[in-house]
């Protein structure tokens, strides 16, 4: 079940007999406990259509570096194997996601988009929604009471907003199920940025090279969820004591993947 507080239009266009339903992946970068993935799936399904997942690679995302990039393309070999075990294509393209989505659109009957809040995400899909002629839906999969269900007015400490989200916290504590897909689309032929050697995909890039990757932590849903199962075995009882403690190791180590959506915060 995704909840109707979840699903925002973001234009007025009608679906259109087209050749298929695109989810365009950037903010909630995971192949599991994905709402607007699932919501795609089945909205695929409703017309008989089959679902590609698209992915923009851009440059110039702000105060992005070598290491940010590193850790997102590992995220995303994984995601792509997800994908393709589930029947559905995973394009990549290098370039800005406003310009490459908008021209994928063209053959797609309806375009489905994950929630991003920051500047920059949220001018891309403010961009798109007026270029394509299908309709584009938002569905919110990276937090756990979609903020529209809590409050409709600034909340300026977290005393305030904290009794709203509880009041309402087990109306929105539902597993995100998988859909299962109808129709396959590996074949179907279009263009991808290679992302399988990630030595060769970072070298093609032009970003700052200035903060390297480190080898202590790798991206991807797999990793995120052995640490998880690590923090709730050996570190939780001793969270709340030793947290602010940077000689003990009582932390989850699990912030870079919520930034980059390869773990849900409702799976944790």
């Amino acid at each position: 079940m995704i909840e109707k507080e979840r699903i925002q239009p973001l234009n007025d266009k009608k679906i259109i007999n087209r050749k298929y339903v695109i989810y365009w992946m950037q903010a909630s970068q995971r192949a599991v406990y994905n709402h607007a993935l699932e919501y795609a799936v089945g909205e695929a399904n409703k017309i008989d259509k089959p679902l590609i997942v698209f992915f923009g690679v851009s440059d110039h995302y702000p105060s992005a570096n070598l290491r940010h990039y590193t850790f997102m393309l590992e995220g995303l070999q994984e995601v792509k194997q997800a994908l393709e075990e589930r029947g559905v294509k995973f394009i990549v393209r290098y370039n800005s996601p406003e310009f490459e989505i908008v021209e994928l659109a063209r053959e797609a009957g309806l375009l489905v988009v994950d929630r991003g809040y920051t500047r920059i995400q949220r001018y891309w899909r403010q961009c798109v929604a007026g270029l394509i002629d299908c309709p584009l839906i938002q569905v919110e999969s990276d937090v756990i009471v979609p903020v529209e269900a809590v409050s409709s007015k600034e909340e300026y400490t977290a005393a305030t907003i904290r009794p709203k989200i509880k009041k309402v916290l087990k109306e929105y504590l539902h597993p995100a199920k998988s859909v299962k897909l109808k129709r396959d689309s590996i074949r179907l032929r279009l263009e991808s940025f290679d992302i399988d050697d990630l030595g060769k995909a970072l070298a093609r890039l032009q970003i700052d090279r200035n903060v390297p990757a480190v080898g202590w932590i790798k991206g991807g849903t797999s990793r995120a969820k052995m640490l998880l199962d690590e923090f709730i075995a050996n570190k939780l009882k001793y969270f709340d004591t030793l947290r602010n403690n940077p000689i003990r190791e009582a932390t989850s180590d699990l912030s870079p993947y919520l930034h980059f959506g390869q773990i849900s915060p409702l799976y944790m």
